[in-house]
């Protein structure tokens, strides 16, 4: 697993539709030039803010490329205000925190990753997002969410999902894919991970390998800020 450098912690307040939306910014000395990241979190009706462990692995993992990264907490959820929307209101806190990110890294274009509700939540606005290159979803909860937008999405993504993840069965992510016309299904990445649960248990190994290896892939040049 990679070892990120330096972080810069900045805590920031974001002014949302709902209220302030509470914020943590991941900066470096040097970050790479071309992509800035934001990660969403899950659902937060069950616990989900922007401190959960698969959220921090995620903005670690692009954090360690070089990345300035993002995390910031739905409306209702840890100090941030307003309350819970079922995914609508939500939504717009999504394009507040990528207007945010874009306003400080206006060189950047923007990439979005999201876990659980934060990635059926944060996919649909970043595939809609001009801003927005590529994407990653992880823990998708397919058995349950209509991710049915994502048939439409032209950008390049990986999807992540634990091979035992009841919340998005391995065959409905697998259909998902299929459904997809043949050119958005060749700009998606899709990886199981062994034995993993909808939370990755004992697997964010495995989370950040597969990450990182997708990045590199897209951007040799990430190489050089690749702490590992």
């Amino acid at each position: 697993m990679s070892t990120p450098p330096k972080v810069f912690h900045r805590s920031v307040f974001l002014d949302g539709p709902a209220g302030r939306l509470e914020a943590l910014l991941w900066t470096s000395p040097q970050p790479r030039p071309s992509l800035a990241a934001v990660v969403c979190h899950p659902h937060p009706l069950y616990g989900g803010t922007m401190h959960n462990k698969v959220v921090f692995q995620v903005a670690r993992t692009l954090h360690g490329l070089g990345l300035p990264v993002l995390r910031f907490n739905f409306r209702g959820a840890g100090m941030s205000g307003g309350k819970h929307d079922s995914g609508r209101g939500e939504a717009d806190d999504v394009r507040v925190a990528l207007d945010y990110l874009a306003e400080q890294f206006p060189a950047c274009r923007l990439f979005l990753a999201g876990f659980s509700f934060g990635a059926w939540v944060g996919l649909r606005v970043g595939c809609a997002d001009e801003r927005v290159a590529e994407l990653a979803g992880l823990g998708l909860p397919a058995d349950s969410s209509d991710l049915t937008y994502l048939h439409a999405c032209a950008k390049p993504k990986i999807l992540i999902q634990g091979a035992r993840d009841k919340f998005g069965r391995r065959e409905k992510i697998e259909a998902l894919v299929a459904e997809m016309p043949p050119a958005h299904a060749r700009q998606t990445t899709l990886v199981f991970v062994p034995g993993a649960d909808h939370f990755f248990t004992g697997k964010l190994d495995q989370v950040d390998a597969a990450l990182r290896a997708w990045l590199l892939e897209r951007h040799p040049e990430f190489a050089a800020g690749d702490s590992e």
